[in-house]
C-alpha cells in the first residue's frame, strides 16, 4: 500500500472446464476472492462459473444452458450468486452450500436488469419486456413468499440503482454508541466484513427504494410502497445512472453523452442542477464510472480516458505514454478503479493494461496538484488479445481482465530484488529480471520460466524459489548458466558460497546447488520452526515462528552453532513476535523488526549484542518509553527513541540491513505509518513529512546506537536494497526517466539499480581499502561527536574531497578550528580568507555560515544566519544567491535598517537583467529615483518625461527643466522650474532673457535668497545701486550690501547693514566711519556689537562717551581682558562711580584692590558682593592660604560695618570660628548662637555660647537654661557651670524663696566644682569652703522650717542661732529669718517681741521689700498688739511670686547635672 513497495502483477489465467467458450460478462464478489465469469459457447450455448483468487475453478458451481448469459449480480455480503439468461431464466447459485435454486419464472425475455437491494434481503429483476419483480430472498438464497412487487413498464427496462435508505434513530443512536467503544455496535457496524450477523436494519425502512430507467430514456423511482413515479426523461437511450449518496444526487449519461446531476427529495422527486455535453466519440460502448465520489471516468475506444470533476467543473484527459512500451494509437476500452490501493486501472485493445496510480495524502502541496497532475503512469502489464473488460474487486483488491479469448486474473505480489557482494538483482516483471554486478559495472538481463517469489544473488549465483521449486543460476563471465534445480517448499532461502539453506520443519537444511541435503541444523520443539533467514559476512541468522533466534559460524566447512538460541520474548517481555531478523558481519549484534499481534510491523528495532548478552530499543515514537524496564534475566534495556528527530515520527520500519564487511554499520528505511491520526494532532502532517526515510547507525558497545545519517528517499528510487561501503544500494522506480533523475554523486550503473554514496564518502569515488577504513573511522568519530579523533583519521588522506567531506562535517559540529586545517587541505584559498575575515563576527553562527557559503552548503548558512538572528547577513547572502524575494521579505521584517539598500540593490539587478518597469518601481521604494530614473531612462525621453509628469516629484521636475534648459527649451523649462518651486533659476532664466522686472517680482514674491542673489547682481552691474542693495540685503548677502553702501556714501543705509550682518562687516562699517571721523558714536557702537571692546572703550574715552562707556562695561564679563577691565575701572574710580568700578574689579578677579576700594569709599559689602568676593577652595588663582587671608579680610571688613552675619559666613569660610562666633554674638542671634556653637563643636565657642546665653534672661526661657548647662558640660568648664548654679540657687533664694532648690543648686555647683581643674587650687579650695557654709546655713534653716509645726520652740531657737552667725548674710536673707520669727510670735500673740524682730527688720531690709517677707495683715496685726500705729513708709503689699511655674524647670536643670 505504500509507495516504497515495488509491485508486480502475477498473472493467473482462470482454468476454464470449456475451454473453447469466450468469457462475455466478469463479476467480482465484493468481498471474497470470487470471480464469476459468464461465457458463451458455441457449442452448448452458455455458462456460469466461479474463479478463486489464482485461476483455480469451483468445481460444484458450474451452470450452463443451451443459451447465453445476460447479467450476473453478487449478493452484498455472501458468496451467493444471480444469473440471467436471455430467456427470462434467473438462477442463484450459493458458492457455500454448494446448491443452485431458481427464481419463480416471472419472465419471458432476455434479463436486463438484476440487482441486489443494499443490504441484501431482496433482488430486482427486469426484462427487455419492461415486466419488473421484486423479491424477498432468504439468507440462503431462496425466494420467500409471492413477489413484493410485480410491475409492467411497457418498455426494455435497461439500469437499476438502489437508494441507500437514510439512517434511522435507531441507526444514529447506534453509531454514538460505537463511537463511544461499544463492542456489539461495532459488531453490528462490521456485519459485513465479518460475514456473520443479521444484516442491520436501518430505521423503519430497508433500503428498498430505486431508479430504473427504460429504452425511451426515462427514468423512473419506486418507493418502498411500491409506488413508481416518473422522474425525468433524456432525449437518448440512458448509458449510465449513477446515485451519489452523499449528495442525494442522481448522475445521468445517456449514449450521445449529454451528462445531467438531479437533486432527489425523499419522497423520489428530481430537481435538475446542471446539464453537460461530454466529449468523446459516440457510438462506441462507453466505459464509465464514478470514482471518489465527484470525478466521472469514461473510456470510449480513444486513445485517452476522459475525467469530468463534478466539485471543480474541469475536465482532463489521461494517455499512455509510448515511453513505458504503449504503441502509438492503442485505443483504451474500459477502465477499473481500485480506491484502496489509488490505482486506475485501463484495458488496450493492444492486450495491456495500463495503471495510474493517485498521489496519496492530504497536505497542500498535493491539494494544489492540477487535476490530470495527481496521476502518475506505472509500468504496464502485458497480455494478448484485446481486453473488452476489467474488474477490481474483493477484498484482496485483485484485478480481473477479459480478453474475449479467456480472463486473467493479476494479483500484485511485491517485486522481488536482493543484493549481496556487489551483486543486485531486481525483478522487472513476473519472469524478467535485471542483474547488475557493480565490481565490473554489467547488467544483464535474466529470464526465469517460473512465478518467482524471492531471488538471492551472490557473486557465484543467483538462485530464485517461489515455495515449490528453486532454481540455481551460475554466473560465468557475462553469461548465466543453469546450475541446478529442485522441487523444494522451502518459503525462504539463503546463500553461503557453495551451500544453499532452505527450512522445513524444526530444521535447517545445508543443500548443495543441485539440492542435496549435507547437513540438518536441528531445532527443538520449544524453539520452534525456522521461517527467517539472513546472511551476512561467514553467518546465518535463524528465525523461528515461535520467536526464537540462533546465529550459525558458516566459516568453516560445516555450520556450528555461533549464538545459542534465544528466546525474543524472554529477551523483550511484551513485544510481539519476530517479523526480521538480520545479524552482522562480525555476527556479534543481531537487529530484529516485531510483528505486531495484528500482523504490522512495530514501530521499534531491537538490537541484541551477543558478547555483552545486552538488549538496546530504538522506538520512531517520540514518546519516551517508561525509563529503562527491568527484565527479568535482571538486565536493563536502553531505551533510545526518534525524540530529537521530528521528521522520523509517526514513521516504522519497512526492512534493515548490516554491512557486509563493516560491523558497526546498520541501515534502515522507514516508512510513514498508515492510517494514523492522532486525536490531538489538529494540523495536517507538514509538507516536511517525507513518507520514506533512509536512517544509518553506528552500533558499538561503548556509544551503543548513535544516528549517522538520515535523509529521503530520493524520488527516482523505490526502495533500499542494501549498504557496502561506501555506498548504499537502491533499487529505481521502473520507466523512471534516465535524465538526471539521481542525486549529486550518485553513480548510474543500469536501469534497475542506482547506488549513492554515503554522506561522509561523496566525491570519493571508488577508494582503496586504507581509505575506506579511515573515512569510515572518521564518520564514526564524527557521529560519536569526537573531533580529535576524527580528525586523526583522515589526517594522512590526500583527497581533497574527504577535507571537503569534513569541512562540511564542521558546519554541522561548528568547529571552525579544524574548518581551517580542512581548507588549507583542500587549496581552498578564498574559503579559508573569507573564514579569517568574518573572526569579526561576535556570533559563532554567523562565522560557521561563511564557511557554510564557501563550501556551497547554502541551506545551512542560510538556517546559521536564522539561528543567530544575523538578519543583516541574511539578507546579504539572499541578494548574493540571487534571492531577493527573500531577501526584501527578510528586509522588511527583520532588517529595517538596510531595507532601502536592499530594494536599491534589487532595482540595479531588475535594471541589469532589462526589466525596466520593475527596476522602476524598487528605484522608488528605495528614495533613489530621483537620480537613478532619470540615468536609467535617459535613452528614452519619452518615457522620462511621462514619468516626471507622473511623479509630481519637485527634484525632479527640477531635473527635467534643467535638461531643457540645456536643449534651450526656455518656456518649457520655466513652466517646469515654477513647478519646481526653484525660484532661482526662474530668476536666472528670466535675467537671461532680459526679462529683469518679471524676475525681481519673483525675489519680491518668494524673498528667495539665491534668486535675490542672483538679481542683485545683475541690477549691480546695470548700476542700479540702490535695487543691487536692496537685493543683496533679501539675499542676506550684507557684505555684499555693505561694501556698495560704502563705495556710493549710503552712510544712513550702511549703519543699518552692519548691524543686521557678520562681526566682520561691522568692524568693517566702524573702521570706515572712523576713518571718517564723524559720527564716531557710531563707530562705538559697532565696535562693541562686534565684540571689539578695547577697540570700542578706546574710541569711548578718547571721546567722553559715558553712556556708550556704561553699556559697554555691562556686558564685560570675567572671560573680558583683565587689562581692559582694570582700565574700565580705573576710569570709573576717576569719574567716582565706584560701585560700577567695584564690580569691575571683582570681574576682573582683584579682590584685594575691590576691598581697599570698599574700605576707602566706605562701601556697604553687599552679599552678592561678598559671593563675588569669595574664591572657591578649588580655584587655582589663590593659595589656601591667601584665600583665607582674603576672606577674613572681607570680615573684618563686614564687621567694622555692623553686618555681623556676612562676617560670621566669611569667617567660617575663612575657618575661623572663633572670630565667626565673636561676629554673631555682636549680631545677637540667639538661635544661629545655638545652632553655630551646636555644629561647631569647639571648647571655647561652647563657653562664649553659654557666657552669652547667661547674660539673657535665662530665668524665664528653660530652654536657655539648658543650653547654658550643655554648652558648658560640652565646653567641659566646669568651674562656670559650678558658677551658673550658685546663680541659679541665688534666683531661686531671691526670687522665690525656695530654699529647697537653692540647696539643690549648691549641691550640683559643690559636685561641679569639686571635680573641676582650677589654675590656683587654693581659690578653689576656698571657693568650695563658702559653698560648704553656704549650703549648711541652709540646710539648718530648711530643718527649723520643717520641724515648726510639730516642735515650733525648737525651730524658733534655730533661727535665733542661725542669726547670731557670722557669714549668714551670704547664704540666707535676713528678711526670711526674721519675718519667719515675726509670723511665728504674732501667732503665739507675744506682740512685743514681733515688734522687735520687725524694728530689726526694718533696719536690715529696705522699706520697700519689707511687704516681701512679711505679710500687710501681719504688719497691722503687731502694730495692733503694741499699740503703735502702722509707719507710711511701709509700702502697700506686692504680689509675690510663686515657684510653682519653674518648678519643672530647676528639676530639669538638676537633673541635667547631676552627672556633668
Amino acid at each position: 500500500v505504500t509507495a516504497s513497495i515495488m509491485a508486480v502483477y502475477v498473472d493467473h489465467r482462470t482454468e476454464a472446464p470449456d475451454s473453447v467458450a469466450s468469457p462475455s460478462h466478469i463479476a467480482w464478489h465484493p468481498l471474497h476472492p470470487l470471480l464469476a465469469v459468464a461465457s458463451i459457447s458455441t457449442a452448448s450455448g452458455g455458462c456460469v462459473d466461479i474463479y478463486l483468487e489464482q485461476g483455480e475453478h469451483v468445481s460444484d458451481a458450474h451452470v450452463e444452458r443451451s443459451f447465453q448469459v445476460a447479467s450476473l449480480s453478487w449478493h452484498p455480503s455472501r458468496p451467493i450468486l444471480a444469473a440471467g439468461w436471455e430467456t427470462g431464466e434467473v438462477v442463484i447459485l450459493n458458492k457455500q452450500e454448494k446448491e443452485h435454486h431458481a427464481v419463480p419464472p416471472n419472465h419471458n425475455a432476455k434479463i436486463t436488469v438484476l440487482n441486489w437491494s443494499t443490504n441484501g434481503t431482496c433482488l430486482v429483476s427486469g426484462d427487455r419486456h419492461g415486466v419488473l419483480v421484486l423479491w424477498r430472498m432468504d439468507q440462503r438464497g431462496r425466494v420467500q413468499g409471492p413477489a413484493l412487487l410485480k410491475q409492467e413498464c411497457g418498455k426494455c427496462l435497461s439500469h437499476c440503482v438502489f437508494r441507500p435508505p437514510p439512517p434511522g434513530e435507531d441507526f444514529v443512536q447506534l453509531a454514538k454508541a460505537a463511537v463511544g467503544g461499544d463492542e456489539k455496535a461495532l459488531d453490528m457496524f462490521n456485519w459485513r466484513k465479518a460475514g456473520t450477523g443479521a444484516p442491520l436494519k436501518m430505521g423503519l425502512q430497508e433500503g428498498l427504494s430505486f431508479f430504473i430507467t427504460l429504452t425511451d430514456g426515462s427514468v423512473h423511482y419506486v418507493s418502498e410502497k411500491g409506488k413508481t413515479r416518473h422522474v425525468l426523461s433524456t432525449d437518448s437511450l440512458v448509458q449510465k445512472l449513477l446515485f451519489m449518496e452523499e449528495r442525494d444526487v442522481l448522475v445521468v449519461i445517456t449514449e450521445n453523452l449529454q451528462l445531467s446531476l438531479h437533486a432527489i427529495t425523499l419522497e423520489g422527486e428530481a430537481e435538475e442542477l446542471m446539464k453537460v455535453k461530454l466529449s468523446g466519440k459516440i457510438g462506441h460502448s462507453a466505459d464509465i464510472i464514478l470514482i471518489d465520489h465527484s470525478l466521472v471516468v469514461t473510456a470510449l475506444g480513444e486513445t485517452v480516458i476522459r475525467f469530468w470533476d463534478l466539485d471543480r467543473d474541469e475536465n482532463y484527459v489521461l494517455s499512455p505514454d509510448v515511453q513505458f512500451g504503449f504503441e502509438g494509437g492503442e485505443c483504451i476500452n474500459c477502465v477499473s478503479y481500485c480506491s484502496a490501493k489509488g490505482l486506475l486501472a485501463a484495458g488496450t485493445n493492444k492486450g495491456r493494461i495500463a495503471m495510474w496510480r493517485k498521489a496519496a495524502g492530504s497536505h497542500q502541496s498535493i491539494r494544489a496538484l492540477e487535476g490530470k497532475e495527481k496521476w502518475k503512469l506505472q509500468a504496464p502489464t502485458e497480455l494478448e488479445g484485446n481486453v473488452i473488460q476489467i474488474k477490481w474487486g474483493s477484498r484482496k483488491n485483485l484485478l480481473a481482465v477479459n480478453n474475449i479469448s479467456s480472463v486473467v486474473i493479476l494479483s500484485e505480489q511485491a517485486m522481488s530484488s536482493h543484493f549481496h557482494q556487489q551483486v543486485a538483482v531486481v525483478q522487472v516483471s513476473p519472469n524478467l529480471f535485471n542483474v547488475t554486478f557493480f565490481s565490473t559495472g554489467t547488467t544483464h538481463s535474466l529470464r526465469v520460466d517460473m512465478n518467482v517469489n524471492g531471488v538471492f544473488a551472490t557473486k557465484d549465483a543467483v538462485v530464485f524459489w517461489n515455495g515449490k521449486q528453486v532454481t540455481v543460476f551460475e554466473c560465468s563471465g557475462d553469461t548465466f548458466r543453469s546450475a541446478g534445480s529442485f522441487l523444494c517448499d522451502s518459503p525462504v532461502l539463503s546463500v553461503h558460497g557453495e551451500n544453499l539453506y532452505t527450512v522445513e520443519p524444526y530444521r535447517v537444511q545445508v543443500r548443495t546447488w543441485q539440492g542435496t541435503v549435507k547437513q540438518l541444523l536441528v531445532f527443538s520443539e520449544a524453539e520452534g520452526n525456522p521461517c527467517l533467514l539472513d546472511v551476512c559476512g561467514n553467518f546465518l541468522a535463524v528465525g523461528t515462528d515461535l520467536a526464537h533466534f540462533k546465529i550459525f559460524d558458516l566459516s568453516r566447512r560445516e555450520a556450528k552453532v555461533h549464538c545459542n538460541s534465544k528466546n525474543f520474548s524472554e529477551l523483550f517481555p511484551g513485544l510481539g513476535g519476530i517479523a526480521s531478523v538480520k545479524c552482522n558481519a562480525n555476527g556479534n549484534k543481531v537487529s530484529i523488526l516485531v510483528s505486531k499481534t495484528d500482523g504490522n510491523i512495530d514501530s521499534k528495532i531491537c538490537f541484541y549484542d551477543v558478547e555483552m548478552d545486552k538488549v538496546t530499543l530504538f522506538d520512531f515514537k517520540a514518546e519516551q518509553g517508561n525509563g529503562r524496564e527491568k527484565l527479568s534475566s535482571g538486565q536493563g534495556i536502553d531505551n533510545r527513541s526518534a525524540v530529537d528527530y521530528p521528521e522520523l515520527h509517526s514513521h516504522i520500519p519497512a526492512c534493515h540491513f548490516w554491512d557486509q564487511s563493516e560491523p558497526r554499520l546498520f541501515v534502515c528505511e522507514a516508512i510513514l505509518e498508515t492510517g494514523l491520526q492522532y486525536p490531538d494532532q489538529k494540523k495536517k502532517q507538514t509538507e516536511s513529512t517525507m513518507d520514506v526515510w533512509i536512517i544509518s547507525f553506528f552500533s558499538t558497545e561503548e556509544h551503543g546506537l548513535l544516528l549517522q545519517d538520515s535523509f529521503p528517499l530520493p524520488s527516482s528510487y523505490q526502495v533500499l536494497l542494501g549498504i557496502e561501503v561506501p555506498h548504499y544500494y537502491f533499487a529505481k522506480k521502473p520507466g523512471e526517466a534516465e535524465k538526471g533523475q539521481a542525486e549529486s554523486g550518485s553513480i548510474k550503473v543500469s536501469q534497475m539499480v542506482a547506488r549513492r554514496p554515503m554522506r561522509d564518502f561523496i566525491g570519493l569515488g571508488d577508494c582503496d581499502k586504507t581509505t575506506r577504513d579511515a573515512m569510515l573511522n572518521f564518520s564514526f568519530y564524527l557521529t560519536a561527536g569526537d573531533m580529535d579523533e576524527a580528525f586523526k583519521s583522515i589526517k594522512l588522506i590526500k583527497s581533497e574531497a574527504v577535507w571537503e567531506s569534513m569541512a562540511r562535517m564542521c558546519v554541522k559540529t561548528q568547529r571552525l578550528d579544524v574548518a581551517k586545517i580542512c581548507l588549507g587541505n583542500m587549496g581552498h584559498a578564498r574559503g579559508a580568507k573569507a573564514l579569517r575575515e568574518a573572526e569579526q563576527e561576535p556570533e559563532q553562527e554567523a562565522r560557521v555560515a561563511v564557511l557554510a557559503i564557501q563550501l556551497g552548503m547554502l541551506e545551512d548558512a542560510e538556517r546559521l544566519y536564522k539561528a543567530c538572528k544575523r538578519y543583516d547577513l541574511l539578507n546579504k547572502f539572499y541578494q548574493a544567491s540571487n534571492q531577493w524575494q527573500k531577501a526584501i521579505e527578510t528586509a522588511e521584517a527583520h532588517d529595517r535598517v538596510h531595507l532601502r539598500t536592499t530594494y536599491y540593490n534589487y532595482a540595479k539587478h531588475l535594471e541589469a537583467t532589462g526589466e525596466h518597469s520593475l527596476a522602476l518601481a524598487h528605484y522608488e521604494k528605495s528614495d533613489t529615483h530621483r537620480f537613478e530614473v532619470p540615468r536609467m531612462l535617459s535613452e528614452d525621453l519619452q518615457a522620462l518625461e511621462n514619468y516626471v509628469n507622473k511623479m509630481k516629484d519637485k527634484s525632479l521636475w527640477k531635473w527635467w527643466a534643467q535638461y531643457l534648459e540645456s536643449q534651450s527649451d526656455m518656456e518649457s523649462a520655466l513652466k517646469y522650474y515654477a513647478l519646481a518651486q526653484d525660484y532661482f533659476s526662474l530668476v536666472r532664466v528670466h535675467c537671461f532673457q532680459g526679462n529683469i522686472q518679471k524676475a525681481a517680482e519673483i525675489a519680491n514674491e518668494t524673498g528667495n535668497w539665491a534668486a535675490s542673489y542672483h538679481l542683485a547682481r545683475q541690477y549691480e552691474s546695470q548700476d542700479e545701486i540702490k535695487q543691487a542693495v536692496h537685493f543683496y540685503t533679501r539675499a542676506q548677502a550684507f557684505n555684499n550690501a555693505i561694501r556698495l553702501c560704502k563705495e556710493n556714501n549710503l552712510d544712513d543705509q550702511l549703519m543699518n547693514l552692519a548691524l543686521l550682518s557678520s562681526p566682520e562687516d561691522m568692524i568693517e562699517a566702524a573702521c570706515y566711519y572712523e576713518e571718517k571721523g564723524e559720527q564716531m558714536d557710531r563707530a562705538v557702537m559697532l565696535y562693541h556689537k562686534a565684540g571689539h571692546f578695547s577697540k570700542a572703550l578706546e574710541l569711548a574715552f578718547a571721546t567722553q562717551q559715558f553712556g556708550a562707556l556704561q553699556l559697554i562695561a555691562e556686558d564685560l564679563d570675567e572671560h573680558s581682558d583683565p587689562a581692559l577691565l582694570a582700565r574700565c575701572s580705573d576710569f570709573f574710580i576717576e569719574h567716582a562711580q565706584y560701585e560700577k568700578a567695584m564690580e569691575l574689579l571683582l570681574t576682573a578677579k582683584k579682590y584685594r584692590e575691590a576691598l581697599q576700594l570698599c574700605l576707602k569709599q566706605n562701601l556697604t559689602i553687599t552679599e552678592e558682593m561678598a559671593e563675588k568676593m569669595t574664591v572657591s577652595k578649588d580655584s587655582k588663582d589663590l593659595s589656601e592660604e591667601s584665600r583665607r587671608e582674603l576672606l577674613e579680610q572681607i570680615a573684618d571688613c563686614c564687621m567694622r560695618q555692623g553686618n555681623y552675619h556676612m562676617a560670621t559666613k566669611k569667617y567660617t569660610q575663612a575657618g575661623n570660628k572663633l572670630k565667626a562666633m565673636r561676629a554673631l554674638l555682636k549680631s545677637g542671634d540667639t538661635e544661629k548662637i545655638v545652632f553655630f556653637a551646636g555644629v561647631s563643636r569647639q571648647r571655647e565657642i561652647y563657653i562664649m555660647a553659654a557666657n552669652y546665653l547667661q547674660s539673657l534672661d535665662w530665668c524665664k526661657d528653660p530652654e536657655i537654661m539648658k543650653n547654658i548647662i550643655s554648652f558648658y558640660t560640652k565646653g567641659k568648664a566646669l568651674d562656670l557651670l559650678a558658677g551658673f548654679y550658685d546663680a541659679c540657687a541665688q534666683v531661686e533664694i531671691d526670687e522665690y524663696q525656695n530654699y529647697e532648690k537653692a540647696q539643690g543648686a549648691l549641691t550640683e555647683a559643690y559636685k561641679c566644682l569639686s571635680k573641676a581643674k582650677t589654675r590656683s587650687p587654693l581659690e578653689q579650695e576656698s571657693k568650695l569652703a563658702l559653698l560648704q557654709s553656704k549650703m549648711t546655713l541652709i540646710k539648718r534653716f530648711i530643718h527649723a522650717r520643717r520641724v515648726y509645726s510639730e516642735d515650733p520652740k525648737e525651730a524658733v531657737r534655730q533661727c535665733e542661732l542661725l542669726l547670731a552667725e557670722q557669714d549668714f548674710d551670704n547664704a540666707i536673707r535676713h528678711g526670711d529669718v526674721l519675718g519667719f520669727l515675726v509670723e511665728h510670735y504674732v501667732q503665739v500673740e507675744d506682740f512685743h517681741t514681733a515688734y522687735r524682730y520687725l524694728e530689726e527688720m526694718q533696719k536690715r531690709v529696705p522699706p520697700m521689700n519689707l511687704s516681701y517677707y512679711v505679710t500687710q495683715q501681719t504688719i497691722e496685726a503687731v502694730h495692733r498688739g503694741v499699740g503703735i500705729p502702722v509707719s507710711r513708709t511701709l509700702v502697700p503689699e506686692e504680689i509675690r511670686h510663686s515657684s510653682v511655674e519653674n518648678k519643672e524647670v530647676e528639676e530639669e536643670v538638676a537633673d541635667e547635672v547631676e552627672d556633668p
